[in-house]
């Protein structure tokens, strides 16, 4: 509507009348004077800028600098390492995009946000079902914070110091959670296997936390670990792959009392990275010291259905000094993204996901095997961890010159290589694939390694 005679737009609201009336409402004449303090040659700077463009030419521009990434889907990849490339339905992008999603943020009114709250009391159940636990909340910002906080949660409900996490855990998650603890009066320890855990494990420790599959992809004895946690009146932690819950005994069977993951693996892209969503499931009797939301289901006056924040554990809602999480971002777009993969995909599918890639990996294991001077580093350990037999989709490989060198001649042959985790293992990758790597795919990345041994072997 006008405002003094002069058109006004909501999103462009300040007319040079709006200005005029916000200044004399301050008693200043003119907006430079609420600028004065800063010299004048740094007020408006020359900045060297290019000529301006059409938008035709800046999409060309823009096109022509993403061709430049090594794209996995465009190449083949073999890069895992917490972040994995697997099969995303349509069905997602579709029903992500309606109006109602896109535009949506916290849903605090539950008379406004029914889709919104429904859509993650679904993300809470079928994180449920895939994790076999009893709760989860609806999500976090990705999966290393979620493993903070569930430190943090095992600190709060045995009223212990002392966190307990095992060194084959990507070291990325220890990152995190030693920056969000290091104001919170705990100490984390970092382990070795079951000979060290029996040597520091004692009344102080608040829990035993440890990651399966974990950093080299090999699963973790999850049950041993929390029957020994249980034994000194610890919790279990553990940090997971979603997927390979379908596959393996997932973390409420093996007795675990608070199971995390990054949930990007279940219907997210890579995105360079995020956004993504972290997935914190535990024991019911812990649900009050479960940090973030939690949605639930009820009943209205007419007997319909309905959903609502049920807990909300955050500051701005209650006591400080209650809380237990300063988490505040809704997640609830990239949770509405995994619910809706969960239900299209459904246990068959992701079951089917879960064996394409750990076969998958297997079959490129056995054919890495057997070529001169590469070898799958099958009794390798982290630290003084011992070693695990079991791998899901991916694992450690010894190369004969190192990974860097490796990966820049795979990437001009077009095939996208491993992580480089030399710093553990002696010129060591770590390979992965994922039900979207084809057998021919796994077969050019052979021929290419056997030639890249060939080449520095002449």
């Amino acid at each position: 509507m006008p405002i003094n005679g002069e058109a006004s737009h909501p999103f462009i609201p300040n007319t040079a009348s709006d200005r005029a009336v916000m200044l004399a409402a301050i008693g200043v004449d003119a907006f430079d004077e609420l600028i004065a303090d800063i010299p004048l040659a740094h007020r408006y700077p020359d900045l060297e800028l290019p000529d301006s463009a059409s938008e035709l030419e800046v999409v060309a521009e823009l096109r022509s600098m993403a061709s430049s990434n090594a794209e996995p889907g465009v190449m083949p990849s073999f890069l895992g390492a917490g972040a994995y490339r697997h099969f995303i339905p349509s069905t997602v992008n579709a029903l992500l995009q309606r109006g109602e999603f896109v535009t949506s943020y916290t849903p605090y009114q539950p008379e406004a946000s029914q889709g919104s709250l429904q859509a993650g009391f679904e993300f809470q159940s079928a994180v449920c079902q895939l994790f076999d636990m009893e709760v989860a909340n609806a999500g976090m910002y990705d999966g290393p914070t979620a493993f903070a906080e569930a430190l943090l949660m095992a600190a709060r409900i045995t009223r212990r110091k002392r966190l307990l996490i095992l060194n084959s855990i990507d070291d990325r998650l220890v990152q995190v959670a030693t920056a969000y603890s290091q104001y919170q009066d705990v100490t984390i320890q970092t382990v070795s296997h079951r000979e060290a855990l029996d040597g520091a494990i004692d009344s102080s420790v608040a829990c035993i936390a440890f990651q399966s599959p974990n950093f080299l992809g090999r699963i973790e004895d999850a049950r041993a670990f929390s029957a020994l946690a249980h034994h000194h009146g610890a919790l279990s932690v553990m940090h997971t792959n979603p997927i390979a819950n379908a596959l393996f005994k997932p973390p409420g069977a093996l007795g675990v009392d608070i199971a995390t993951a990054e949930g990007q693996p279940l219907g997210v892209p890579l995105s360079f990275g995020g956004s993504y969503i972290g997935i914190l499931a535990s024991r019911k009797r812990h649900i009050r010291q479960l940090p973030g939301r939690i949605i639930g289901k009820t009943m209205d006056t007419r007997g319909r259905d309905g959903y609502t924040l049920t807990l909300q554990t955050r500051e701005q809602h209650i006591r400080r000094e209650r809380a237990t999480s300063n988490i505040c971002t809704s997640t609830q777009l990239i949770a509405l993204m995994v619910g809706i993969y969960l239900a299209t995909m459904g246990p068959r599918g992701i079951r089917e996901a879960a064996e394409l890639s750990y076969h998958k990996a297997h079959y490129m294991a056995d054919a890495i095997d057997g070529l001169d001077g590469w070898r799958v580093a099958r009794d390798a350990t982290i630290g003084n961890s011992g070693a695990a037999s079991v791998f899901f989709n991916e694992f450690p490989v010894e190369c004969p010159l190192s990974p860097g060198e490796v990966n820049r001649r795979l990437l001009d042959q077009g095939i996208i290589g491993g992580l480089d985790i030399s710093e553990l293992i002696p010129r060591g990758m770590l390979l992965c694939t994922t039900e979207m790597n084809t057998r021919s795919e796994i077969d050019r990345l052979i021929q290419a390694l056997s030639e890249i041994n060939a080449v520095d072997a002449a």
